[in-house]
């Protein structure tokens, strides 16, 4: 009688236990797998390869190379906390064709939208965030320019002289 009384609470649902497994183990599961997809959509979102272009250390730099080379120059309004603008600098920056071109065509500087240096320059061309791109003459007038993020395509097309904006 008394192996009958301790049987009985199980007897009533003989797989509770394994219910209750299955149940954790689906979850567990569902919290490993949004584990991963985030960590990964994170480290594509912030992930920047390096690039082989030559920046200018700064505008003056990128004036003084241009009046030297008679190139024009490209300002690239950029952040570090900029989505986009790390986006930009996977899929555009980072191509060999892009990276080509601009080293042979054009005189590059990256300014960052943070730096207190730059503020002049953000006025002087209406910035208001990044990621905007300006083709210049030596002088530093705009030819053509790009606010927002844009894809490889669109900013070798930006870069077509004979494509004004």
């Amino acid at each position: 009688m008394n192996d009958s009384a301790s049987q009985s609470p199980s007897s009533d649902n003989p797989d509770a236990p394994s219910t209750k497994k299955r149940k954790r183990s689906l979850w567990r599961g569902f919290w490993l797998t949004f584990l991963v997809a985030s960590l990964a959509y994170a480290w594509y979102s912030f992930y920047v390869p390096s690039n082989d272009v030559a920046w200018a250390g700064n505008f003056t730099l990128a004036q003084q190379r241009a009046a030297d080379s008679d190139k024009p120059i490209i300002l690239y309004f950029t952040g570090e906390w900029c989505v986009p603008c790390r986006i930009m600098k996977r899929q555009v920056w980072a191509d060999q064709e892009v990276t080509a071109l601009v080293n042979d065509q054009f005189i590059p500087v990256a300014l960052d939208v943070d730096d207190p240096e730059n503020a002049d320059l953000m006025e002087r061309y209406n910035i208001v965030g990044p990621p905007v791109i300006i083709v210049t003459d030596i002088e530093g007038n705009a030819l053509r320019w790009q606010v927002g993020g844009m894809s490889k395509a669109d900013f070798l097309e930006l870069l077509n002289p004979s494509n004004p904006e």
